[in-house]
């Protein structure tokens, strides 16, 4: 295996990589066995024909593209290896000579990583956060975890209200015809939770248990359902059930039985502290980030398109893992929120390109600081790791991976750059 490497400007390159002819014909072959069995040939049992015999019937390419992805993810790894680039994109691959007896050539466009030019990045000045905790805070926070100390009850003498819980069941269609997707049995919906698209659940309010409703509700321009996107539906809706919830009185009975205190106002001095606890964390992380972002106006770096969007698809991917833990899927996401695929995407680029452009710089100044990580420090975050996973220390290591290990230690340099900045920093 060969590759040469073209710079493409704007930190894109591109390898072009070429494997040996035997190393081709081997992927064919294995193409073969692993394929044979599946193709008929008259005269031959399945899976008896030979390669030869196939190749004359079918075309002699018939096996090309699964060679070709034989050779390709392996040939590009170690191409990517022996060219020392820091790739930060995936690969767009490209044939550019497949055929039988012949080296086996292809191309991989890809981004690298930006060189940073630091500006400016001690001392910088940035506004003080004023940390305050006011009653009404106080009493929201109460509100929260009287919420979630309440019960649900059933309402059986009053029509839908605002706040409510009620369980529903809804068919939709456009012009008389029933769409995909529009149909649900036995849902609870909160009455002022905007799940539901348009004017949906205000229809509902007035509305009484066992009442067969006609809600008249429009589909956003830019429905993810094209087939839907702008036009006007309405759906049967039977409410079959009316619930609110019941909160517990805020006294001093509450607060022996959700704390550890006697009474509701030493409850609420609790809540307080632990309120100037997370406003303390949240001012110093609101920091650290107008110190951040003030760094990256300071620098100058030639971010690749590629790179953005390999950032957008963690992203997707990592937003989509969330919600599988919630029970949903990206798709079930869409279709109740209205939004089309394109347009999270599209939304996703800003967030993608500062976390680009903060990682980069922070991982210039870990350069130009000559911050290194100790193995002792190490040490303690494989440690804090393994109890945070509840795991076995030395289980832990053995899952880690080389490659893991210098992302998590170059994840550590970029926190002490953090606070390198951050401490060097003017409050004004």
């Amino acid at each position: 295996m060969s590759c040469k490497v073209e710079d493409l400007g704007k930190n894109m390159v591109k390898l072009t990589i070429e494997a040996t002819a035997e190393d081709f014909e081997k992927a064919i072959e294995k193409a073969y066995q692993k394929n044979k069995g599946k193709i008929n040939v008259q005269g031959f049992r399945k899976g008896k024909a030979p390669r030869a015999i196939i190749e004359r019937m079918y075309g002699v390419g018939i096996f090309y593209e699964d060679a070709a992805n034989e050779i390709i993810p392996e040939a590009y790894e170690a191409a990517a290896k022996e060219s020392g680039l820091e790739i930060v994109s995936r690969p767009e691959i490209d044939v550019v000579q497949i055929e039988k007896g012949k080296s086996f050539i292809f191309t991989a466009e890809v981004a690298v990583k930006p060189e940073v030019t630091l500006g400016e990045y001690k001392g910088i000045e940035v506004e003080k956060q004023a940390i305050e905790v006011t009653e009404e805070e106080v009493n929201a926070e109460l509100d929260k975890a009287r919420e979630q100390n309440s019960r649900t009850i059933n309402v059986e003498d009053r029509a839908v209200a605002d706040k409510d819980i009620v369980t529903i069941d809804f068919e939709g269609s456009i012009d008389g015809v029933v769409f995909e997707g529009g149909k649900g049995e036995n849902y609870d919906l909160v009455i002022g939770s905007h799940s539901f698209i348009d004017t949906f659940e205000d229809q509902l309010i007035g509305k009484n248990i066992g009442e067969e409703v006609e809600v008249n509700v429009t589909f956003p321009e830019e429905y993810h359902a094209k087939e839907l996107a702008g036009k006007p539906a309405l759906f049967k809706v039977n409410i079959k059930s009316i619930k609110v919830k019941e909160l517990p009185a805020a006294d001093d009975d509450f607060a022996q039985d959700v704390s550890d205190f006697d009474t509701i106002a030493e409850y609420k001095e609790d809540i307080k502290k632990k309120l100037t606890e997370r406003k303390e964390k949240a001012a110093q992380t609101a920091k650290e980030d107008a110190v951040v972002d003030k760094i990256v106006e300071n620098a100058t770096m030639d971010i690749p398109a590629a790179m953005v969007d390999a950032q957008k698809r963690q992203m997707a991917e990592d937003f989509a893992q969330r919600l599988k833990m919630q029970g949903l899927s990206l798709e079930q996401y869409f279709h109740f929120t209205g939004m089309d695929p394109n347009k999270f995407m599209e939304n996703l680029e800003p967030q993608a390109m500062k976390r680009i452009q903060s990682r980069l710089v922070l991982e210039a100044i870990v350069k130009a600081e000559n911050i290194t990580i100790s193995d002792e420090d190490v040490e303690k975050e494989f440690e804090g790791m393994a109890k945070a996973y509840q795991m076995e220390l030395e289980k832990l290591k053995e899952l880690i991976g080389e490659k893991e290990k210098e992302q998590i230690v170059m994840d550590m340099a970029v926190q002490k750059a953090i606070d390198l900045v951050s401490n060097e920093a003017k409050e004004v």
